[in-house]
């Protein structure tokens, strides 16, 4: 999917999940090709400078953006 151009859709689904606490990086890039990297480049293209510090400041200290810390912690 990053290879080509998103439509708005496709867009607004990656904002989508990126938001969602319980949908990790992995999941994300499972289901749509596209990198932790390449997803915070797209949520600081199309959100407001203030809503993309905030979603970067929420998901930098969720456990659960990242599998490999939910997995660790749940051990």
């Amino acid at each position: 999917m990053h290879h080509t151009k998103l439509s708005t859709e496709q867009i607004n689904a990656i904002i989508r999940m990126a938001w969602e606490d319980r949908t990790s990086f992995e999941e994300i890039l499972s289901r749509t090709g596209l990198s932790e990297a390449e997803v915070i480049r797209i949520m600081r293209r199309e959100l407001k400078p203030s809503s993309f510090r905030l979603w970067r400041k929420r998901v930098s200290g969720r456990v659960t953006k990242h599998r490999k810390r939910f997995e660790r912690r749940m051990d």
